[in-house]
């Protein structure tokens, strides 16, 4: 039996789908998510709890604490906050938002000591500036001050 001929609207429908789909395919891969995609997502960083107040976190920081050395790093979690923590020297931290400005994700990884979005792979340095996108915005760095192996955050 002969094969029945497509109709020009079938053809149209199935050339849509298919440019539908490499659109698709294409915007996967140039979010870090696609096949191929060769973006060290890290390992999750470790987890402080902190207490919160009045728009304050505050981190009692022990010898057995990530942070407890210069280059150590952490996700500091309290009600209602999380920050990315950097010990960047003696006496002194940077805290960041945890939320990606790609697209609103949780930053909770490392790799190779910078930040790392698991969600489609954007890389942050210890102070929060874009190290790699599709991030284009550097996260969003808070006052904090440590004194006596004590950690505040105010934000």
């Amino acid at each position: 039996m002969p094969e029945k001929p497509h109709t020009r609207r079938e053809f149209c429908v199935h050339a849509c789908q298919l440019a539908t789909f490499a659109s698709a395919a294409s915007l996967l891969a140039s979010c870090g998510g696609g096949p191929g995609s060769s973006v060290d997502i890290g390992s999750a960083l470790p987890t402080i709890n902190a207490s919160r107040a009045n728009g304050v976190t505050t981190v009692t920081i022990d010898a057995a604490s990530p942070l407890n050395s210069v280059g150590g790093m952490a996700f500091v979690q309290a009600t209602g906050a999380s920050f990315l923590v950097a010990r960047t020297a003696q006496d002194a931290c940077t805290a960041l938002t945890s939320t990606c400005t790609h697209q609103a994700c949780t930053v909770s990884n490392v790799s190779a000591g910078v930040y790392t979005c698991p969600c489609h792979g954007s890389q942050f340095d210890p102070s929060g500036r874009v190290v790699r996108g599709p991030a284009g915005v550097a996260l969003h760095q808070f006052p904090s001050s440590l004194v006596n192996n004590v950690l505040t955050i105010n934000g």
